[in-house]
Parts: C-alpha cells; structure tokens; sequence
C-alpha cells in the first residue's frame, strides 16, 4: 500500500487546479452565460480536467487493489469538501447558505456530481488500468 501515501498526497495539488478552474470561469465566460451554466460549464471541464490528472497519477503510481481505490476515493471526497467547507467560510468568509447552495442538485447545481466523479474515479482507473497489464 505504499502508493496510497502518493495518491493522498497528491490530493494538495488539486485544489490549485480546482481554484484556476474557478478564476478562468470567473473571468471569462460566466458573464456570457450566466451563473447557473457558467456553474455547469465549469464542473464539466472541472471533471474532464480532473479524469486527465487522474490518469496520469495512476498511470504512474499504481493503485495496488481495489480496496486501495475505494479508501481512496473516500479520502479524497473528506479532503475536498473539507477544504471547500473550511476555506470557504473561514477564509472566503462565504456564508453556508452558498456554500450548500452547490449542492442543490434539482436547482441544477451539479457540484455533487463531481464529489461522485472523484469518489469513484479512483476505483474507476484501477480497473482501467489495471486491465491494461
């Protein structure tokens, strides 16, 4: 199980490429489209973008078996919303109404989609992955 230690850790590179995605969204397109698809738009690219990181992680270090991926997953899903809770309010100062209002999924906030993707992407590439060997 040596490589889940790379795996968590890789997790503190996510959400620098999470806030770059939010800023380019910000500063470019939600405008155009408005908040709600601009919201879309972005936790789509957000999932794309995430998967390509994945695959190279895993590409590189091995998820040794499927219990490895699921403990993973779970671990990955605390660290984020963790830090979303966390830096949201404390350091963002944003209240939790909007903090939880992401995961309003019939309001079509899709955010909850994307802790799913992240949840279940490691167990995902591990049988991708591992298929290929």
């Amino acid at each position: 199980m040596k490589n889940i230690y790379i795996h968590i850790l890789w997790w503190f590179a996510f959400p620098f490429a999470a806030i770059l995605n939010g800023v380019i969204r910000e500063a470019t397109y939600k405008n155009l489209v408005g908040d709600l698809a601009a919201h879309q738009i972005s936790t789509l690219i957000g999932t794309i973008i995430f998967g390509i990181i994945f695959y190279f992680i895993f590409k590189k270090w091995k998820i040794e078996t499927k219990d490895h991926a699921l403990i993973l997953g779970f671990i990955w899903l605390v660290l984020t919303i963790s830090f979303e809770f966390g830096f949201g309010h404390y350091v963002m100062g944003h209240p939790w109404e909007k903090l939880f209002h992401d995961y309003n999924l019939s309001e079509g906030r899709i955010w909850g989609l994307f802790l799913f993707w992240l949840l279940i992407a490691p167990y995902i590439f591990y049988k991708l992955l591992s298929k290929n060997n």
